[in-house]
């Protein structure tokens, strides 16, 4: 384990956990790496702390849909707009932020004019009084939302750049590959959590806005807990501390990488987002970082090797974009190995992390295939994916989603995975189990 820190941000450190023990002709390396960031965020995080010189400078844009939907029921808009009014009372002193309305077209709502606010009493309540102005009507093009987001996050000259994007329906009035090029034009350049509202919203539209964008997604079924879930969010925002950080992995000659996913605190694979780094290493985006901990599973392929030889198979560090553009090493660095061994004990054992967040995976994945085959009808096939789920939440652990999975099956015996689908399933119970699928939990060291 190595770590790295300076002044007024975090800590970070790399720890590593893997059976490095392979049999003759062994190809396949696992391991989890663990990533923490300590020691920042000792700063006021609300509205009068200092920031100047001690905290990171930030933008945020929150986007508010105020398409023609939002006005059934009419509390609708009232819940969406006295949440974002939380959020604006959430910012640091000093923050910059916008607010923009989403339709089928965008609106500046506050502060106009193609710039942004400095966080502060009177902006606050400029930003409210603004926000008592916002009514529905019209369509959905999420796109253009998160494009305007991008153009005025990008004027300020700061640290982190964040967005908060709410919907409440799907995104009809511009084509997938619209959405598609926003995301695309917008990833590295602000992180973004995505949130549904209601029932009416499309899951996968919410949960893709969030996986490009290196954010959180989730539902907020009942639009009276839009003000806790935006405060929650926007307190999340503000305890950032860096910006931008890469796993970068390198690994020996006629060695492969076959993935990198994040499995904690929800599964995200990152593998077709490498950067290339040099040579035989590569960058894997994590986003912004306060502090907190976060893992990751790697897994190599090494070529095979004579009994007793050992080898470096992966070299894992963290790195940050530089003042002049090249990356800048963190100092945290954790180290994959290969062993080859005739021992048949060390080499089948798994290490208990990898089977941990292997099992987190399939997880996500059973209850993915099980929702999907529900929704086309093949109930045979959803019974034995998601009893699939069931087995794997109650062997892990994983009490929050094995909740959300009761909801949608009758279960028998969590253990063997026996479960019925229920008949009726209430619309939220289903879109806050395919939501939050992908969340894990941490594995019991």
């Amino acid at each position: 384990m190595a770590n790295f820190a300076k002044p007024d941000v975090p800590r970070f450190s790399v720890d590593v956990y893997q059976n490095e023990y392979l049999p003759e002709g062994g190809r396949e390396v696992n391991a989890i790496v663990t990533v923490t960031a300590t020691g920042g965020g000792t700063i006021g995080r609300g509205p009068g702390a200092a920031a100047a010189g001690r905290r990171p400078s930030a933008a945020v844009a929150v986007m508010v849909d105020c398409s023609g939907s939002m006005d059934y029921p009419p509390t609708k808009m009232r819940h969406a707009r006295d949440a974002t009014a939380a959020a604006v009372d959430t910012l640091r002193d000093g923050t910059r932020f916008a607010v923009i309305g989403g339709t089928h077209v965008t609106t500046e709502v506050y502060p106009g004019g193609g710039r942004l606010a400095v966080a502060g009493p009177a902006a606050r309540e400029e930003a409210k009084r603004a926000l008592r102005r916002l009514s529905a009507g019209g369509g959905t093009a999420i796109g253009t939302w998160l494009r305007l987001a991008d153009r005025l996050l990008a004027s300020a000259d700061v640290t982190l750049r964040h967005g908060v994007l709410l919907t409440d329906g799907r995104n009809e009035h511009e084509s997938p590959d619209d959405l598609r090029a926003a995301l695309d034009a917008c990833a590295g350049r602000f992180t973004c959590d995505a949130r549904g509202v209601g029932t009416d919203w499309e899951v996968k539209e919410v949960t893709a806005i969030a996986s490009a964008l290196l954010g959180t997604a989730d539902i907020v079924a009942d639009p009276a807990g839009l003000a806790a879930d935006f405060t929650r969010m926007m307190e999340t925002a503000m305890g950032k501390e860096v910006a931008d950080v890469a796993l970068r992995v390198w690994t020996p000659v006629g060695t492969a990488i076959r993935f990198v996913k994040q499995v904690a605190p929800a599964v995200e694979d990152l593998t077709g987002r490498r950067t290339e780094a040099g040579p035989r290493a590569g960058d894997y985006p994590t986003g912004s970082w306060g502090d907190e901990s976060r893992d990751y599973h790697l897994c190599v392929e090494v070529p095979p090797a004579g009994l007793g030889r050992e080898m470096l198979a992966a070299r894992v560090s963290l790195v940050v974009p530089g003042p002049d553009g090249t990356a800048q090493n963190l100092g945290a660095q954790g180290l994959v190995r290969a062993v080859w061994t005739d021992d048949m004990t060390a080499s089948t054992a798994i290490s208990p992390q990898v089977a941990h967040y292997t099992g987190q995976a399939e997880l996500a994945q059973a209850i993915k295939q099980g929702l999907d085959l529900r929704k086309v009808g093949d109930f045979d096939g959803a019974t034995a994916k998601l009893g699939r789920a069931v087995q794997l939440a109650s062997a892990s652990g994983n009490a929050d989603t094995a909740k959300l999975l009761a909801k949608v099956v009758d279960v028998v015996d969590a253990a063997t995975g026996t479960v019925r689908l229920k008949t009726r399933v209430a619309e939220a119970d289903e879109m806050t189990l395919e939501t939050r699928s992908t969340k894990t939990v941490r594995v019991k060291k």
